[in-house]
């Protein structure tokens, strides 16, 4: 284990230094251009988020939550969405809609439990172009209502997290009223497209399959994968979850044959054979083809949907 990973800490210092560029020296000539740079930078910080909760680039935890602390994607707590991604990690559980946090199934009661409308609009999620426009408000709203009544009900962690959140928000905050850049404008423009671009890394991360090992994708080859921090080789990194993001190509180019054949050929060439494939067609039902089919348990306080943080996983 190296003790400090110096591409990851170099691309955190470099997040933030183009966020603050964008904001106080582009914004004032070229708006359209500086929201779209924060945007790119919103989605990358939310990569870095999912390497630093992996406990990179140091090996001190607590040093790693700090230098990701200035949230400038906005919605996530930092501490909210590690508890939620490392729970995700058990491949053995990996989508079902009860056991893992980020699967975007749904069980047939949970199902049958909602509105129409928000039934339709779950099958639209589940296009990817759906999914990059829908997903981040609906994964939004739906984690905010499931926080609410997380503190309402006085689950332990989550008060500190939101109030270490709110801490680091506060700064965040301020850049952009000095900026002179609305708050509003900020979440349409930066935090909604930023979120969007993650969706088209997080959209087919996972399907249902028989074996664990074949419910992670592999995508080779994207011109987002510096953005995506190699998450594209999604399945490498949820065999060696610890591997930092800079190692991920190689391990998988050395043994490819054995990474693919080892996820029962789960494998697209880019995101662009993804989009033409689903792009307005779902790839996956809404309700999970296999798990918690039964009737409906008893009536009970009324449960949101899986909500699926857009960070990592989303990953934001």
């Amino acid at each position: 284990m190296r003790r400090i990973e110096w591409p990851t800490l170099a691309l955190i210092v470099g997040c933030y230094g183009l966020w603050v560029v964008a904001g106080m020296v582009v914004w004032p000539v070229a708006p359209g251009l500086a929201l779209a740079v924060m945007a790119v930078l919103a989605a990358l910080h939310s990569s870095l988020v999912h390497e630093c909760l992996h406990g990179h680039p140091t090996r001190r935890r607590l040093v790693n939550e700090a230098l990701v602390a200035l949230p400038i994607s906005v919605i996530y707590p930092y501490r909210r969405y590690k508890a939620t991604h490392l729970a995700h990690h058990r491949d053995e559980r990996l989508t079902d809609p009860i056991e893992d946090p980020e699967s975007y199934y749904r069980a047939r009661w949970q199902h049958d439990r909602m509105p129409r409308w928000l039934q339709g609009l779950l099958v639209v999620n589940n296009t990817m172009l759906g999914r990059l426009v829908l997903g981040p408000v609906l994964g939004a709203a739906g984690f905010l209502a499931s926080e609410a009544r997380a503190l309402i009900a006085g689950q332990r962690g989550v008060r500190l997290a939101w109030m270490l959140h709110l801490l680091g928000l506060a700064p965040v905050l301020g850049a952009l009223w000095v900026m002179g850049i609305p708050l509003w404008l900020y979440l349409l423009a930066v935090v909604w497209p930023g979120l969007s671009l993650i969706a088209i890394r997080t959209y087919a991360e996972h399907q249902w399959h028989e074996t664990p090992e074949g419910r992670t994708i592999i995508v080779e080859r994207s011109p987002l994968a510096w953005l995506f921090l190699n998450n594209n080789l999604h399945f490498v990194h949820h065999q060696i979850p610890a591997v930092p993001w800079f190692d991920l190509p190689r391990l998988y180019a050395e043994r490819r044959d054995h990474w693919q054949a080892l996820n029962g050929g789960y494998v697209y060439r880019n995101y662009w054979q993804l989009f033409r494939a689903h792009a307005l067609r779902t790839k996956e039902p809404v309700v999970h083809p296999v798990l918690h089919q039964t009737p409906a348990p008893p009536p009970g306080p009324s449960l949101p949907p899986p909500v699926r943080p857009t960070l990592g996983a989303q990953s934001v």
